[in-house]
């Protein structure tokens, strides 16, 4: 499980397949085992909450987002409380999505021209690049999926770049967009 701080009202818990397989939970069970579910969040916040030095109370905006062969990705937002009204309570308002798209990130430029090559063997012309905080992204929607097999692209996205734990919502609001659609094909064409 890795834990970021985002402000000083909200904070990010990233957890892999694997974190949740440790903690005795699937895929599955995440959207029909409600006790289970509950009780992964009650010990997560209070994890976060002594790893980040946060003293939770009050209305927690909890927002999980399923990430395509990644993980799940929460993000957690205190909502202010008045000094009046703060009883040690903590009540969580739990929003579930599930996100068929794919985000990868980058060291180095080069690595997606290269990726962009490989893919060209199989005829994968979609995409979208993106740069933020030194790094670079890249962003395949669910249609890929639906023509690919899902474990090919991953498999060879993997080999060039690992996956990003940012929300591709953050990215496409603060990252600097370099091409925004048809990204591997002009790739190609560019670096030929």
């Amino acid at each position: 499980m890795r834990l970021e701080r985002l402000s000083s009202n909200q904070f990010k818990i990233f957890l892999t397949f694997d974190d949740l397989i440790e903690r005795g939970l699937t895929e599955e069970m995440l959207w029909r085992d409600l006790p289970s579910m509950q009780a992964l969040f009650h010990d997560m916040m209070f994890e976060a909450s002594d790893e980040l030095d946060i003293e939770l109370s009050g209305v927690l905006s909890v927002q999980v987002y399923m990430l395509q062969a990644q993980g799940m990705l929460i993000i957690v937002t205190q909502e202010h409380i008045d000094q009046e009204d703060e009883d040690d309570f903590i009540e969580m308002q739990v929003t579930l999505d599930e996100s068929d798209a794919l985000l990868y990130v980058f060291d180095d430029f080069e690595d997606i021209i290269q990726l962009a090559h490989t893919l060209g063997r199989l005829e994968i012309d979609s995409g979208a690049v993106y740069y933020f905080e030194n790094n670079y992204y890249v962003y395949f929607t669910d249609d890929l999926l639906n023509d690919i097999n899902q474990e090919d692209i991953i498999a060879l996205l993997s080999e060039y770049s690992e996956a990003s734990v940012l929300s591709p919502a953050r990215l496409m609001e603060y990252g600097q967009l370099i091409i925004e659609e048809q990204a591997m094909f002009a790739l190609r064409q560019m670096f030929a």
